[in-house]
This record gives C-alpha cells, structure tokens and sequence, in this order.
C-alpha cells in the first residue's frame, strides 16, 4: 500500500488518510478472503473504481462475463458541475 500525495498538511489530515486507507485496504482484503476472488488487490481496486455506481451485486461484478458491461459504466457516473 502506498499513498503517493498526502490531501492535506496538518497532522490531522494525515493521520486521517492514513486510517482511511488502511481501513479501505482491509476491506478488500476481507472482501477478497470471504468471496474467493482469484484478482490482484491492485486490479480489484480497478474494477471497483471504474464500476462504482453498477447496481450488480459484488460477486456478479467479479465474474468475468460482468466485467465487460462496466467498460461503459463511467458513462453512468453523475456530473457535478459548479466546483
């Protein structure tokens, strides 16, 4: 695990990130243990950052039949616009 750029300057922040993502690695972790996933923790990460809104459950979207239909799920991702 590596966190190339820290948000935030305070030690607060930092020690915020920090949790954060060791919590969201032993996630997956766990995630990756109870549902035999047979993917890399990198490729997983992946997988769920490009289908993040895909109403499919978790196991259907590691399946490799699922994994084509989430190519165009970036298309479904809402737009904020006025940041």
């Amino acid at each position: 695990m590596k966190i190339k750029v820290f948000w935030g300057r305070s030690e607060n922040a930092v020690q915020t990130q920090m949790c954060v993502a060791i919590c969201a690695y032993t996630l997956i972790a766990i995630m990756k243990k109870q549902l035999r996933i047979d993917r890399e923790m990198h490729e997983i990460l992946q997988i769920l950052r490009v289908c993040m809104f895909d109403q499919n459950g978790l196991l259907a979207l590691f399946s490799d039949g699922n994994l084509q239909s989430c190519e165009g799920a970036s298309l479904k991702q809402p737009v904020f616009t006025g940041f």
